[in-house]
């Protein structure tokens, strides 16, 4: 189960959902873990009609940009979105989306079910700082290998994506 929702039995590592599915989540106070919620609760929240419209529109989002990105060799995993009211009550899509900060970009090409994917995302960094021991409190410098690879993999992402070469 995840946010409510029943995921298929025998489901494998990495392995694809048969449609996307919304997964939504409380936004938590800075350094806070955000919390996984069903739809129901974000119905409760901010009723049923605009519940409805989020997750129809946060899935309209994300199939047409997956769509596009496995054109392109890339699966996209996963991703966040944030959304907010406008001055007006509409639904505007907010903050960054489909960066490496905000989504899990997997090789289309290396895709193998069963096993953890090589990203192109944050997730190379994280990994280092779970396996590394390195403790973000101290606020010690991160090895300059690993911010390169890191830097490597969001404009290996870039360039798959746009087919257009990173000039920066």
């Amino acid at each position: 189960m995840v946010c409510g929702i029943k995921l298929p039995e025998n489901l494998q590592e990495s392995q694809k959902l048969p449609k996307p599915i919304f997964t939504p989540s409380t936004k938590a106070e800075i350094g806070d873990h955000d919390e996984n919620i069903s739809f129901e609760k974000v119905c409760n929240m901010i009723g049923k009609e605009l519940a409805t419209k989020l997750r129809d529109k946060t899935i309209e989002v994300y199939s047409k940009c997956a769509e596009y990105a496995t054109s392109c060799g890339v699966i996209i995993a996963d991703t966040k979105f944030e959304f907010g009211l406008d001055e007006n009550g509409e639904l505007v899509l907010a903050d960054e989306v489909l960066t490496p900060d905000s989504s899990r970009f997997w090789s289309a090409k290396d895709y193998m079910v069963g096993q953890s994917q090589e990203s192109f995302d944050k997730q190379y960094i994280r990994d280092w700082i779970k396996s590394s021991g390195y403790d973000p409190e101290t606020k010690a410098p991160i090895p300059n290998e690993v911010i390169k690879t890191t830097e490597h993999k969001y404009i290996e992402a870039y360039e798959l994506i746009t087919g257009r070469k990173f000039e920066g």
